[in-house]
């Protein structure tokens, strides 16, 4: 199993944001694979924009692959979104992977002018211009809502595409269509949900004539808090699950917050269900807490 790290592109507790270089040194320090962003124009707390943010670190991120956990191509514009993925994948030489998803928040598309109830059609849609314009796929066949065009300059590579989902029949016969890759949301699965998921993705690659054993998994937006300090643990549960508006002891167990060894060893549940890689963000002290697992957690993985 590798690691990646999400930029703490949230002010989560009113106090500003970290120094990104000072985070993605320690996450090279520590041992990390990958560096991401993630998308929201609106959120409950304030967020920096994950494309700026992304392209701020490409290089302080040496070897580190660079990645979107999820950016959002109907929010942004597919043709829009294809022209920042083949900038960052240039400019970073090579280590750039997209991420994308329809995104689940009505917010985000009021505001963008887009209906939310075409999320779905026009998602479809805009993965095929995505792939069109960052690969040799050549000119999608769809153009109901987006008209298409040759970008320069284009990537010197095929662009990895990885489509986000939560694990439904419906989206994971999308991923085994269309993605390089299937990206999980952490808060969002059990570690029994995605074993689970992973069988329903190699028979829907099997149907789609793209039998591939060793199809990519990550999980992406894995909270994390590492502490001994019981109370401490539960006031960062307490807080998060205020944020996600989700119930306290269904988040326990979907983060990582608590003790070394107890978060080790969900990491481990993940990896005995097929997950390659897990992308971690730290809800405080994002510097200390990328060594803090690159020091206690990691080496119960080996």
């Amino acid at each position: 199993m590798e690691f990646g790290a999400h930029l703490p592109l949230i002010d989560l507790d009113g106090q500003g944001y970290p120094a990104l270089p000072a985070y993605v040194d320690a996450a090279r320090e520590a041992g990390f694979s990958a560096i991401s962003s993630n998308d929201h124009l609106v959120f409950q707390r304030p967020w920096l924009d994950g494309i700026v943010a992304l392209a701020s670190i490409v290089e302080r991120s040496a070897d580190l692959t660079l990645a979107t956990t999820i950016s959002l191509p109907v929010v942004r514009g597919p043709a829009a979104l294809a022209k920042a993925a083949a900038a960052l994948d240039l400019l970073s030489d090579g280590r750039f992977a997209l991420g994308v998803g329809p995104g689940s928040s009505a917010d985000d598309y009021a505001l963008a002018g887009v209906p939310f109830e075409e999320r779905w059609p026009r998602f479809d849609e805009a993965i095929g211009l995505l792939r069109a314009e960052l690969s040799d796929a050549g000119a999608p066949a769809a153009d109901r809502f987006y008209v298409t065009r040759a970008l320069e300059p284009r990537p010197t590579r095929p662009i990895p595409i990885w489509i986000g989902s939560w694990g439904s029949p419906v989206g994971l016969r999308r991923v085994a269509r269309h993605g390089d890759g299937w990206l999980a949301s952490a808060y969002n699965t059990t570690p029994e949900q995605l074993a689970a998921g992973r069988e329903a993705l190699h028979s829907a690659l099997r149907t789609a004539g793209r039998d591939q054993p060793d199809f990519p998994i990550a999980l992406a937006t894995m909270w994390m808090h590492l502490t001994d300090d019981k109370a401490a643990a539960q006031a960062t549960l307490d807080s998060l699950s205020a944020m996600l508006k989700r119930d306290p002891a269904t988040v326990a167990d979907q983060v990582l917050i608590g003790p070394a060894e107890t978060c080790a060893a969900k990491l481990v549940a993940y990896a005995d269900a097929g997950v390659d890689t897990v992308f971690v963000w730290p809800l405080r002290d994002p510097v200390r807490q990328l060594r803090v697992f690159g020091d206690q957690v990691v080496p119960h993985l080996g």
